[in-house]
């Protein structure tokens, strides 16, 4: 995995993140993967982390959740409730390779990353809220893996601390997802053009983690600039999920695929240019034609030639060098004046 896992994106990269919407049940997780498979996500991705490495089991009022779509919940308790147990990750990871797609997870500890080691998870990928945790990114630079760094809740001075020890301890491949951090996230606060800033700052590939109900905004991302997609999914029709209020569900998720597909063909190469069939239209330009016959020796002057359609002759640009310079052949109304007659012109010695 040394190579750039990125490096040659043909299309935009598809995360489905799995999270917590398997409701406890490796059934239901399985039946999840093969729905992103189905719906042709690039990569599924769990989350690794058990209660213990999260919080600690408390009911006083820092652990509460007072507000908020997990208002009532300690953090023990959603995070037990929430977790993917870590008895199912090897079963998992080996479904998605029997069926077919990437399997990755997001390390929340030092003991996940040695536990997803083991499996030879492909990529890592680091949550908003564990992106302050630098010996974390430490251990997962180690493995020389790349590296998806969410960046919620995050200013640049914390992105640029967490890039630079992610880059300074072996990471060869940095990607920086930009999301919000609220749940679901509102239109108002998305201000995609964060994305872009990231990219001219870091000059490495920008991501979008989107947990907005808006089907639209993954789309202005990748016109924003993102090249990799994450969103989190639930079954077709699912009623009951942590995440269920800002998943996007069963067939809804091919609409995903498609739709920042077309915008990232719309998008087209990096480098300023034209298509060959655009370029064919050129004909139809303006062109230095003659206009009023010219015999061999004569003057060209505003009146004998003009800059009209089509495109067939020489450049306008050479309009303003040939008036006043004498023609070195018979030019007849309508005709073209060639490059062979504009080098005489303009090479001729006054």
């Amino acid at each position: 995995m040394n190579k750039l896992f990125f490096s040659n994106l043909r299309r935009p990269f598809l995360i489905a993140e799995l999270s917590s919407n398997h409701n406890g049940s490796i059934i239901k997780a399985k039946q999840l993967i093969r729905m992103a498979k189905k719906y042709d996500a690039d990569a599924v991705k769990l989350q690794t982390f058990t209660p213990d490495t999260m919080t600690i089991n408390s009911i006083k009022k820092d652990f509460r959740i007072k507000d908020g779509l997990w208002k009532g919940h300690t953090l023990w308790n959603l995070y037990q409730k929430a977790q993917t147990p870590i008895e199912w990750h090897k079963e998992l990871f080996d479904y998605s390779k029997k069926i077919g797609i990437k399997c990755f997870s997001s390390a929340f500890d030092e003991i996940s990353v040695d536990l997803l080691e083991k499996l030879k998870t492909p990529l890592y990928k680091v949550a908003s809220f564990e992106m302050t945790d630098i010996p974390l990114i430490k251990k997962i630079a180690k493995t020389k893996k790349p590296m998806i760094i969410s960046t919620g809740l995050s200013n640049l001075e914390e992105i640029k601390r967490v890039y630079n020890t992610a880059k300074n301890n072996g990471c060869k491949e940095i990607v920086l997802l930009y999301c919000v951090s609220s749940y679901p996230a509102k239109d108002s606060d998305i201000n995609l053009n964060n994305i872009k800033i990231l990219k001219e700052i870091f000059n490495c590939k920008v991501g979008f983690s989107d947990h907005t109900n808006n089907p639209e905004i993954t789309n202005a991302a990748i016109s924003a600039g993102a090249e990799i997609i994450e969103k989190h999914i639930a079954l077709e029709n699912q009623k009951k999920g942590f995440d269920i209020k800002f998943s996007v569900k069963g067939k809804d998720f091919l609409n995903i695929r498609e739709g920042i597909d077309r915008i990232y063909k719309y998008l087209g190469d990096k480098n300023f240019k034209r298509s060959k069939n655009e370029l064919k239209n050129k004909k139809f330009r303006r062109s230095v034609y003659v206009v009023k016959k010219i015999n061999k020796g004569e003057l060209f002057s505003n009146t004998n030639i003009k800059n009209i359609r089509p495109g067939y002759s020489v450049d306008p640009k050479y309009y303003e060098k040939l008036i006043g310079k004498r023609s070195p052949v018979n030019l007849s109304f309508g005709s073209r004046i060639n490059l062979k007659v504009l080098n005489k012109v303009l090479t001729k010695k006054k």
